[in-house]
């Protein structure tokens, strides 16, 4: 099994370039996606199914009551327990060795549900065109350039940040630069933490965040929604043990069918077969 690995994201390093904006678009082939004017430097009001990559422009007052630009490279987080693969139906979303969240397109059938239930709200449906014309979704987001990993290369987005802002490595590796870089930081950034939620089981994309998760548009405390766990570590469970009882019961109940329509249609030709000797 490979390693599980972690793109870590030091936002204090962070110069606002987008590069890692670009590098994902062209590695990925993602088509282009104008939006309107979102004000400020901001190019795209959030991550979508065709740009899966957006660096957020934060303004924000700090301690000092001065006016300051906060950058944060957003892309899917690839939760170590996530909600986006407990709710898929058709078993199209699953885990790599590399702790990766991918999407198998050929299985999504664009129901939504993965959209509806995931705490960072990095995931939405593409819309294409079959070949009659004939509109269908699929679910799109980053890989975290799962492609790229399994050839010994890092993710397109890492590769491309020349002041060094994000990294990719070894699990623990990574976990440690953070602690590392976090106790450098602290004195000037006081409010200064790790961002790597207990709640979805921990992150393969963790962040040194400047000032508490809020205000970089990032929830608290996210954690995988009660109706998945429900759905995926009991209906489903429970639903394929009934599914294998029921298919037991109709099983037995053909072959025992078989069983008496043949011992009555043998005994029906016995009886002609007595009526014929007589």
């Amino acid at each position: 099994m490979a390693k599980e690995y972690i793109k870590y994201v030091d936002v204090t390093k962070c110069d606002g370039c987008r590069a890692c904006m670009v590098a994902c678009k062209n590695w990925n082939d993602l088509p282009a996606e104008p939006e309107e004017f979102q004000g400020s430097l901001q190019s795209h009001a959030k991550v979508t199914a065709n740009t899966w990559n957006v660096l957020n422009f934060i303004e924000h007052e700090n301690s000092k009551g001065d006016l300051e630009y906060l950058f944060r490279h957003s892309s899917c987080f690839h939760c170590t327990d996530a909600a986006c693969e407990k709710v898929c139906p058709e078993d199209a979303i699953s885990y790599t060795d590399f702790g990766s969240v991918v999407i198998n397109n050929d299985k999504c059938v664009g129901c939504g549900y993965c959209v509806q239930n995931c705490p960072f709200d990095v995931i939405s449906l593409a819309t294409y065109k079959d070949k009659n014309g004939k509109e269908y979704r699929k679910a799109q987001k980053c890989t975290m350039c799962t492609d790229r990993l399994e050839e010994g290369m890092q993710p397109a987005c890492v590769v491309t940040c020349h002041p060094g802002a994000m990294q990719f490595g070894n699990k623990e590796d990574m976990l440690t630069l953070a602690e590392k870089r976090l106790s450098e930081i602290k004195e000037k950034f006081p409010n200064a933490n790790i961002y790597n939620p207990a709640g979805v089981g921990g992150t393969h994309t963790i962040y040194v965040l400047a000032e508490k998760p809020s205000v970089y548009g990032l929830p608290e405390k996210p954690k995988v929604p009660t109706s998945a766990v429900i759905w995926k570590d009991y209906a489903q469970p429970i639903g394929k043990l009934m599914l294998g009882a029921t298919t037991m019961a109709v099983m037995a109940g053909f072959v025992s069918n078989k069983l008496f329509n043949k011992g009555g249609h043998d005994h029906g030709q016995d009886e002609e077969g007595g009526d014929s000797d007589e």
